[in-house]
């Protein structure tokens, strides 16, 4: 293509001069740093140190970083044909195919914003997302393009135009048949239409004739990806991270192994749609210069013969995907030694969980912390030494931490004090998408209040030890959930439990307990508050229980989603005429 598509077309700018110089002494020295560099700069770095690495593999395809870069520069050329203008939003609806990396690194440097449309979202939120964020193109799985306005007939502001995406090329011909058959269930077309709002990706890449044009990016200022969350406060919101946020997040990861380039290799099995995926896995390897597999879907059997036949060496994970592994394995032993780290994030980990998966794979086995609103990492556990079983570790390079009394937010904790975590580096958001008074309630002098309460040992380790808003008060005495679902799960014949607060006239709030029973297990509340009253404090204590005949609610990471629990009617309400009197202080105690 040589000239075609050339990355530099114009002069460039002082500050592009300056940047490009900065890149070319990282270059020379194998190092790689954050300032000035836009999201798509850290596949540009890689392609220029190690073009001939494999960059990505999905099924029997590679990718070198050399390729996908090209591809990535061809993608920008092919959405400024098709209209797209710096600033302008492009969602992104699709699993981890090939197609998301290109597309994503071609929006950006097109000056364009891509908005994570997740392929888990039902048509109204997708419309909503849609028209929040006011998105003129969604490039998208072709049998979710039913989820995607497309106003073909008329002047509806909602409609914008599908690039579409289809896995059936790379499926055997039983397989597309049944490819092409749920396609036709989802979206009522055996042959998706094709004109002005629908169009093949491919084809229009291919048929892409004109140069890519570099567009004016000020990483600190400019956004780059959009995504929506509940946030601290449960409110759905979009949070806006900037081209530095991005960027920031996978250079800290990487000099957390210690810049570790060009060695690693990636499963890639969590989703790029969220920010863990996007984050640790899609921009840290880049970072990285690593080999990302890529896994459209997790199933814990397809999961591990891939570890076994492409031997990776990095594993992120969800503590749930690291349940189902080693339950597979505890009946059919697998060869995962090449595993050298595994990171766990988006839930609590449970001890006896990350000690089985080392037992069976060998690998450091350590817990993250982060949240979409700080690009999403800001902890991890070392991945050097001793191992930190039931902690975060401790905050990435550049970032700062402190734990802060929860009652005006002000005033640091002690060590070993509970306290709401707040965190201050480059990652921390721009704020939330066209909302600036939601924006101000979490980020204050420049801190962004986590929500998530915590703790410091002596040993400078954190731990989480719950949510800000499902904190129990009850007679003026603070109540971790996740204190009283430690004890209920060792009761005899539990499989899960989950506890939230639920209001109460006398008392502020009294806890409720949500029982998940082992198959077989006779549900008996009296053995339950007998149980408890051994193992807990009385304010600790459920004063109601209700039985759960299936699993508790939970979100893709594996998280209870506790406001679906809040909602459930109430049963088996129980005596409360021990419950404690209030403390001599109002203020909460831990």
């Amino acid at each position: 293509m040589g000239h075609l598509f050339s990355e530099f077309t114009s002069m460039p700018s002082v500050r592009d001069r300056a940047q490009a110089s900065c890149e070319s002494l990282l270059r020379e020295s194998g190092i790689l740093h954050y300032a000035g560099v836009p999201a798509f700069g850290l596949l540009r770095h890689a392609a220029r140190v190690v073009p001939n690495r494999e960059a990505i593999r999905y099924e029997e395809q590679v990718w070198t970083f050399e390729q996908l870069n090209h591809d990535a520069v061809r993608c920008a050329a092919m959405l400024q044909r098709m209209g797209i203008c710096p600033g302008d939003r492009v969602g992104i609806l699709l699993p981890n195919v090939p197609e998301y990396p290109i597309a994503l690194h071609g929006i950006w440097r097109a000056g364009a914003v891509a908005v994570a449309i997740s392929p888990l979202m039902v048509q109204g939120e997708v419309e909503q997302l849609i028209s929040a964020t006011d998105c003129r193109m969604v490039i998208c799985l072709d049998m979710l393009s039913h989820l995607v306005p497309s106003d073909e007939g008329g002047d509806h502001r909602g409609g914008v135009r599908r690039l579409l995406v289809s896995m059936r090329e790379r499926l055997s011909a039983l397989e597309q048949l049944g490819y092409l058959w749920l396609r036709h269930q989802r979206t009522g077309h055996w042959s998706l239409p094709s004109g002005e709002k629908n169009v093949w990706f491919w084809e229009e890449l291919e048929s892409t004739r004109r140069e890519w044009h570099p567009t004016a990016i000020h990483p600190s200022r400019d956004p780059a990806y959009i995504l929506p969350t509940g946030g601290t406060t449960g409110q759905p919101k979009a949070v806006a991270l900037s081209h530095q946020n991005l960027v920031a997040n996978a250079w800290q990861q990487y000099e957390w192994t210690r810049r570790s380039f060009g060695n690693e290799s990636l499963m890639a099995v969590l989703p790029f749609f969220h920010s863990y995926g996007l984050s640790a896995v899609l921009m840290g390897g880049m970072a990285m210069g690593a080999t990302l597999h890529l896994q459209h879907r997790f199933h814990a059997r397809q999961l591990i013969r891939q570890i076994e036949e492409r031997r990776p060496t990095v594993l992120h994970a969800v503590p749930a995907m690291l349940v189902a592994i080693n339950e597979r394995l505890r009946s059919r032993p697998a060869e995962l030694r090449s595993l050298k780290w595994v990171i766990s994030g988006g839930a609590p980990l449970d001890v006896a969980v990350a000690q089985e998966f080392a037992e069976h794979s060998g690998a450091m086995v350590v817990e993250g912390y982060g949240l979409s609103e700080a690009s999403p990492v800001t902890h991890v556990g070392p991945l050097f030494g001793d191992t930190s079983y039931g902690s975060i570790g401790m905050a990435l390079p550049e970032t700062e931490c402190r734990i802060v009394d929860i009652e005006t937010g002000r005033h640091e904790t002690a060590a070993g004090e509970v306290g709401e975590l707040c965190v201050r580096g480059p990652q921390v958001m721009l704020g939330y998408w066209e909302n600036p008074v939601a924006t101000a309630e979490v980020i204050r002098d420049g801190w962004l209040h986590t929500g998530d309460l915590a703790t410091r040992g002596d040993d400078g380790l954190y731990r989480i030890v719950g949510r800000k808003k499902d904190l129990i008060i009850t007679s003026g005495f603070n109540v971790y959930p996740s204190d009283v679902e430690a004890v209920l799960c060792r009761a005899e014949g539990v499989q899960d439990a989950a506890v939230v607060g639920v209001p109460d006239p006398r008392h502020g709030e009294i806890v409720k307990a949500f029982v998940v029973l082992k198959p077989g297990t006779t549900w008996d509340v009296g053995a339950l508050q007998t149980f408890c009253r051994e193992h807990l404090s009385k304010h600790k204590q459920p004063r109601l229980f209700e039985q759960c005949d299936g699993d508790l609610p939970r979100n893709f990471l594996g998280k209870v989603i506790r406001r679906h629990l809040r909602v459930q009617p109430v049963h088996d309400q129980v005596d409360d005429r021990d419950q404690p009197e209030a403390p001599m202080t109002l203020e909460a105690s831990s």
